[in-house]
This record gives C-alpha cells, sequence and structure tokens, in this order.
C-alpha cells in the first residue's frame, strides 16, 4: 500500500516523461512492487494469470523480461532491488493485506461461479501472490539476462532510495511514495504500467507515462524538510501505522508540520491517538532503515541458452517470441547497458 502523498505533490515537482527521456539513468527498481503489478495486469480476459503446462503462473516473468527489455532498448538501465525481511513493526499491515487477498479470492470464487467475467478479473489482480519460488525465478531470469539486482536485508524501497542517494542510481523506481520518505532524491513511477491502459471497471483507455517526482522541489513547494515529510506521512498512514492518525488527510497533515515546525513536537501531539503505534520508532525508521552497502551495479551480456532454459524448456515460453526479444536485448545491451563506472554513468551516461 505504502504512503499516499499524491495530493500534496504540486505541479511542479512532478514532471510526465516517457522511456526516451530516461536513457542512460540507472533505476533501482522495488522488485516486488514491479512483480505485483505484473502479476496484477498480465491476465487473460476472465483474470486467470499466465501459467504453464504445469500450472505455474508465469504473468510475472513474462513482464518482467518483455518489460526490462523494453527500458532497455530506451537506454534505461534498470537495477531490482528486493525485499529481505521486513521490519517488525510492517506486522499489521502484511495480516492485513493477507486478509485482503483471502477476502478477494472468496469474491473471485463467487463471481466465476455466477459468469461475472469483469468482477473475476478484478478479485483476481486483487487476490495476486507473489511466493518464494517465483522471486527465485525472477533472480534467475535477470541473472540470465544480464541484468543486476540488489538484495535488501529489509524494505526494498529503502535500499532502492540508499542506492540512489549514493548516486549509484539516478532515481528510485516504484509506484508507491515510500521511497521519498526513505530520502531518495528522485522517484520514477508507472514504469512497469507504461503504455496504453484500460480504466478498472470502465471501457475507457488511457496512456500511461512514467513521471518523475523531484524530492528537493516537493520540500520546496510544501515549504517544509524531509524530516516533517516524514511525519506527514505517518500522520496520513503507512506500511508501519496502516490508517494513520484518526483526522488526518494530506492537507490538515501539512498544516500540523508547519504549525508545530518542529518534527518530534508535531509527533508528540498526537502520541496519544495513535491507535497503540510507536510513531517515533517509525519515524526513526525511515531517517535509519536497515540497508546495506554490499552490493554491485553491473550489467553483463545476456546468456542466451539460460533464458531460453528458463522461459522455453521450463515454463513453455513460445520459443520464436523469446528468440526475437532475446536479439532486442543482446542489441540494448551492445548500444545502452554497457557502462564503465556504476556511480559516473548514473548521473552522466
Amino acid at each position: 500500500m505504502g504512503v499516499n502523498l499524491r495530493d500534496l505533490i504540486p505541479p511542479e515537482a512532478r514532471e510526465e516523461t516517457d522511456l526516451r527521456g530516461l536513457r542512460g539513468r540507472i533505476i533501482a527498481l522495488d522488485a516486488y512492487n514491479m512483480l505485483y503489478q505484473f502479476l496484477a495486469a498480465i491476465r487473460q480476459p476472465d483474470g486467470t494469470p499466465l501459467m504453464d503446462r504445469q500450472g505455474r503462473v508465469t504473468s510475472h516473468l513474462s513482464g518482467l523480461f518483455y518489460r526490462t527489455i523494453n527500458m532497455a532498448e530506451h537506454g534505461v538501465k534498470p537495477v531490482y532491488v528486493f525485499d529481505g525481511i521486513p521490519p517488525e513493526m510492517k506486522k499489521a499491515e502484511l495480516a492485513r493485506r493477507m486478509r485482503t487477498k483471502e477476502e478477494a479470492e472468496r469474491k473471485l470464487e463467487e463471481a466465476r461461479r455466477l459468469g461475472k467475467r469483469e468482477e473475476a478479473r478484478k478479485y483476481a489482480m486483487q487476490a495476486a501472490r507473489l511466493t518464494k519460488d517465483m522471486v527465485e525465478e525472477a533472480k534467475r531470469l535477470l541473472d540470465a539476462m544480464g541484468i543486476p539486482w540488489v538484495q535488501a536485508p529489509s524494505e526494498g524501497e529503502a535500499q532502492a532510495a540508499y542506492i540512489a542517494r549514493k548516486g549509484d542510481a539516478w532515481a528510485a523506481g516504484s509506484q508507491d511514495y515510500d521511497s521519498l520518505l526513505f530520502g531518495a532524491p528522485r522517484l520514477v513511477r508507472n514504469l512497469a504500467i507504461t503504455g496504453r491502459r484500460k480504466l478498472p471497471g470502465r471501457d475507457v483507455y488511457v496512456e500511461v507515462k512514467p513521471e518523475i517526482i523531484y524530492l528537493d522541489r516537493l520540500l520546496k513547494a510544501l515549504g517544509i524538510t524531509r524530516e516533517q515529510l516524514i511525519v506527514i506521512g505517518i500522520l496520513i498512514g503507512t506500511d508501519y501505522n496502516p490508517g494513520g492518525i484518526p483526522g488526518f488527510g494530506p492537507k490538515t497533515a501539512l498544516r500540523h508540520v508547519l504549525t508545530y515546525k518542529d518534527p518530534e513536537k508535531a509527533l508528540r501531539a498526537v502520541a496519544h491517538r495513535s491507535g497503540g503505534y510507536d510513531l517515533f520508532a517509525i519515524y526513526n525508521y525511515f531517517l535509519n532503515p536497515d540497508v546495506t552497502d554490499d552490493y554491485k551495479i553491473e550489467f553483463r551480456a545476456p546468456d542466451e541458452k539460460a533464458i531460453y532454459r528458463i522461459l522455453v524448456e521450463e515454463h513453455d515460453f513460445n520459443p520464436e517470441r523469446v528468440r526475437r526479444a532475446v536479439e532486442r536485448l543482446k542489441k540494448a545491451y551492445r548500444e545502452h547497458l554497457r557502462a564503465k563506472h556504476a556511480g559516473l554513468d548514473a548521473w552522466f551516461g
């Protein structure tokens, strides 16, 4: 879910672009966020995910393979950052998500029984689950493609933000806004869903383009610090205190931090309404998350045989389509992905 800052982000802090506008940029992507989007979006009309002959879901592999190649062809250099062990204070949110998926699965079966195709698709998307096996398959595929990935000790978004803050990536990439609270200088959204997309429940299609949100412009426009932005996130609700503080929306949260000025005073003023959550622990986690320097960003030539083995032999992908896609990836590697130095390339590539 993440923190929803959309209503607070003014036009001057956001910039619509396209993949060509991100050419040469290394983007540290929240891998779980991307894979969940692929699982939700890449489905049959009735909501059934793509599967191989053994009934194993392959939507995540299809999205990862073809979307990554599409980014690489435009000169975007993706680095996938995988979640590690979630912090203890995220347990309530994870339990809530599990209940939501279980309810969606129940409604999915009912919709299918009644022949309600559109409803079935909606609930199938909500019920999507990312398993450990799917994550390991994704890492194997990325290795075969020569695309780097990083294992975060805890939250992938925190690690992606850290990589961007260090200058080893130009931006973090996710649909959620948490990367900004973790200090990413830039956040790129919509990379998994760029293109023509159908609006949920409506026969209407819209063009979805990548969007860059600049942290410094956001803070300047709102007249706040990053620490105050974290407090705003806590007031409206994060993964660590779902629901936030009663009575606070984005605008009232902004007024609150501007009134109190000092972030800790702003938190103390509402601590008695926290619903049992330790607001200061959440605040400190956003400032000092569990991250690692133990990573290497290196793009390698794709291993065509390994890709073929994973997708075609193990998961029944169309051989000719995979072959054509690999040729595109090899060309993208030659023209765009080879880099002299990850840090310098992130800024000047």
